[in-house]
């Protein structure tokens, strides 16, 4: 089982699964923590750690605790098993469909733009309106539910016309799956859930300013994308250079474009960054190289 997880985690233009393997490990552990915890009579450990994850609705308790905007994203409700299993579901499918069109890279962004999102929303929310105050929430917020919406709704404004066959209710356009989610949330934003609720919409204002924006040439992740790469460099092997020496030989008739010609290594690289980033993410050289490599 360890490495079927970890050979779909290193799997290239699969970041919908990285990102589920995660939610599932964190709730995996916290389950062990909360199980024997309990078992040992000191429930207060589990309680103690997750405060420290979940994100709190008074806005003074958030800034003693300014991480939380992004662990709260990957924590789940212990007492309900299908808080995580419906989340990573909708993702999976969702997310499948939007990397097929955009690459892993981009999914990332919307998937953390979203949760970010979805905290703010949270956090405003308490803290300016009267209402929600009095419902203040004593355990705060935990869930990836902001990012799922952000994700499900920019899948649905790129590509409104696609079909899922849901069982028992056949073929649905996506669009009207997506709306139906939010007029859920958009209910649930007065009730029991009301703090994740207005996580949800949070993450569906920007699913959708995030698609409007990238097919406006605005690529609002790019921050994203660059620090992730940076972090890959750090702790990512680099590869060795190899010095080789040969004789001068005489000097033939070249390609008059140094972009004609491309080596098999060039080819696979360029596949392999259509396959992570998508087709737009070539620069004009990587393209010609391409096309005329399908000419062979």
């Amino acid at each position: 089982m360890f490495d079927e997880f970890k050979n779909a985690f290193q799997k290239p233009n699969n970041a919908h699964v990285q990102l589920i393997i995660i939610n599932v490990i964190v709730f995996l552990l916290l389950a062990v923590v909360k199980v024997f915890s309990t078992a040992s009579g000191n429930a207060d450990v589990f309680e103690l750690i997750h405060a420290q994850l979940a994100i709190p609705a008074p806005f003074f308790s958030f800034l003693s605790k300014p991480w939380t905007i992004i662990t709260y994203a990957f924590v789940h409700d212990m007492s309900d098993i299908f808080h995580i299993l419906f989340n990573m579901l909708v993702f999976y499918w969702f997310g499948k469909l939007f990397i097929e069109y955009l690459g892993s890279d981009k999914l990332i962004a919307i998937y953390i733009l979203g949760f970010i999102a979805g905290g703010v929303s949270y956090l405003l929310v308490y803290n300016t309106i009267p209402f929600y105050e009095a419902l203040t929430p004593l355990h705060g917020m935990v869930g990836a539910s902001a990012a799922v919406y952000a994700v499900l709704v920019a899948t649905a404004v790129l590509l409104p016309d696609y079909t899922f066959f849901l069982m028992f209710l056949g073929p649905i356009k996506i669009k009207y799956i997506v709306m139906f989610y939010i007029v859920i949330s958009f209910i649930g934003s007065i009730g029991g859930n009301a703090g994740g609720n207005i996580a949800h919409l949070g993450g569906t204002l920007m699913g959708f300013i995030y698609i409007k924006q990238l097919q406006a040439g605005v690529n609002w992740g790019g921050w994203i994308t660059t620090v992730l790469d940076s972090f890959k460099g750090l702790f990512g092997s680099q590869p060795k250079v190899k010095v080789t020496y040969r004789k001068t030989e005489p000097k033939t008739h070249q390609p008059t474009s140094k972009a004609s010609k491309a080596s098999q290594d060039e080819i696979d690289s360029i596949l392999d960054k259509i396959s992570d980033r998508g087709y737009e993410s070539l620069s004009k050289e990587e393209k010609e190289k391409l096309f005329n490599a399908s000419k062979k």
